[in-house]
């Protein structure tokens, strides 16, 4: 099977080549808000938009113009692809996946791509890459670049310079590891196994959130664009980047521990993006409750909900496993041991009591169950054989019902290791 990957790497560029990529950076994002100025202007006046082929016309007329000549200096395959960029987001809006294109900011998601690996020279026993107008440029080696490139991207985070190298190759089929799971997403635990265990929250955001604030009160009482604002703003950013890189560290250790121990992972289909939405309402309707929710949607998107689920669905499929996920109501209401839904199952937010049966249980262990129990239905609605995914889930310590929910009769008393975790550790319900 083929497999697409990328592996990013810091650049250690000269002060001419950061010079260089911070033009080359700019001129993509004004070409593209020239474009999207371009076809706003053009649905304004009810004119169908222009497509990439026009687009790409019109950029020739720009670099050879006297008032925007300097674009010549940029390479023109970044240029193209920032149009090919315009294009894929006017896509995605009418397709209802995506709100409307806005314009760049100098200094946000600063990126240009490279796609014609022919262009494109990597030297990894040297540690260099070269790259079109830049010449060759030094990078911090940390592991070996597999397969056959494709195309690079340069990108400006945190002040400093990344190459994100994508390759493309061949692989054998992975045979899966491990059974099923169901996992319950949560505030206080991370994430929930059915089989116990769970993670405990890193709360990045929660630990640099007074620091930030400091930070950002110094910056605002600097004059705007002053040499000691841009300093504070650097300081700002760098606490952005190390919230980010201890989130995405966290979510990859998590996500890879659980690949690697299970072959099928069920998990809620939650709508992160509804759930962190703002209460406050409007004047003629304020919201209730508006600061517990907010505080709320601050804990949801500091735990990186839709980015964990992102991560465990490509990499269970290189390892050969898959991702389910199925409706996640009442999932911590439904009893697993006689299916009885109520509210009052759950006393407290950790407690789960069914007042049908009194079957007792963590409320988040409870939802995890219900959530496997779920997913192994949806494939039997499907008409798939579920005997393969069952081997290998821990199931004695459920109730003989939720056995049965689960399949696990197909399986009888086999258990499953406990899975993998990071140095935070998962716990034993």
């Amino acid at each position: 099977m083929q497999r697409l990957q990328a592996f990013r790497f810091e650049l250690m560029p000269n002060g001419q080549q950061e010079r260089q990529m911070r033009r080359f950076a700019g001129a993509c994002r004004f070409i593209y808000n020239k474009a999207l100025a371009l076809q706003k202007e053009r649905y304004e006046r009810g004119e169908k938009k222009l497509g990439y082929a026009g687009l790409c016309k019109l950029l020739t007329e720009w670099r050879n113009s006297a008032e925007t000549a300097w674009l010549a200096d940029a390479p023109i395959h970044p240029l193209q692809q920032k149009l090919k960029d315009l294009e894929r987001a006017y896509s995605n809006f009418f397709a209802k996946r995506a709100d409307f294109p806005r314009f760049k900011k100098k200094g946000r998601s600063d990126s240009f791509r490279y796609p014609d690996p022919k262009q494109i020279k990597l030297d990894q026993g040297n540690s260099r890459i070269f790259l079109p107008k830049l010449g060759w440029l030094r990078y911090r080696n940390s592991r070996k670049v597999l397969g056959d490139l494709r195309n690079v991207t340069v990108s400006l985070s945190g002040g400093k310079w990344f190459v994100s190298i994508q390759t493309e190759r061949e692989v054998e089929q992975a045979i899966p590891q491990g059974g099923a799971v169901g996992i319950d997403m949560g505030i206080a635990r991370f994430a929930t196994l059915s089989d116990g265990t769970f993670w405990t929250p890193l709360n990045s955001f929660k630990r640099h959130e007074v620091a930030l604030r400091k930070a950002q009160q110094a910056m605002s009482r600097k004059v705007k664009f002053s040499n000691n604002w841009k300093k504070a703003k650097a300081r700002v950013q760098r606490i952005h980047s190390r919230i980010g890189n201890a989130r995405r560290d966290f979510l990859h250790k998590a996500s890879t521990a659980i690949s690697k121990n299970h072959a099928m992972v069920c998990i809620e289909d939650l709508q992160v993006r509804n759930m962190s939405k703002s209460a406050a309402g409007t004047a003629d309707a304020p919201g209730r409750n508006v600061r517990a929710k907010s505080g709320l949607n601050k804990s949801i998107l500091d735990q990186g909900w839709f980015e964990f689920r992102r991560q465990l669905d490509y990499k269970l499929a290189w390892r050969g496993g898959h991702l389910i996920a199925v409706p996640p109501q009442n999932t911590s209401r439904t009893c697993p041991g006689c299916g009885h839904v109520s509210a009052d199952n759950r006393q407290t937010q950790a407690r789960f009591v069914c007042v049908a049966c009194g079957y007792e249980n963590n409320a988040d262990v409870v939802g995890a169950i219900n959530i496997l129990s779920r997913g192994i239905q949806r494939l039997r609605d499907e008409g798939q054989d579920t005997a393969n995914a069952l081997v290998g889930m821990q199931v004695d310590w459920l109730p003989v019902s939720a056995r049965m929910a689960c399949g696990s009769n197909c399986i009888g008393s086999r258990k499953q290791e406990p899975a993998e975790t990071t140095a935070r550790g998962a716990i034993r319900a």
